[in-house]
């Protein structure tokens, strides 16, 4: 799943893997059903790790653990994003990716093929 950003926020208009910041306490797992669940209303089941992208914006550096998941709540609906897709491995070139993002993209292909 790919989630654009909205209008107003930084990197506006790319797409990311939904996802965020890990509270103190939590493990990144932990924190990726907390984040799915508010910007996605849904529940999440974290599966595979696929790796980290790092990369260094303007505003400071995103280091970004990529995981598969399964949904098992609600159907999805946004709450930070303006727009979703379900993107097959053939259809990931198919969005202008924020940075951050680009190095799970080959992470994702080296797993599935």
């Amino acid at each position: 799943m790919a989630a654009r950003r909205g209008p107003g926020r930084q990197m506006a208009g790319y797409w990311e893997f939904p996802g965020g910041k890990i509270e103190p306490g939590e493990t990144p797992q932990v924190a990726l059903v907390r984040e799915l669940r508010e910007e996605l209303l849904t529940d999440a089941e974290v599966g595979e790790f696929v790796g980290r992208g790092v990369f260094d914006y303007p505003f400071g550096r995103v280091i970004l653990d990529a995981y598969f998941c399964k949904l098992v709540g609600a159907e999805p609906r946004l709450t930070e994003h303006v727009e979703f897709r379900w993107l097959g491995v053939d259809e990931l070139d198919s969005i202008e990716w924020a940075p951050a993002d680009v190095p799970i993209i080959g992470q994702i292909r080296q797993i599935l093929g």
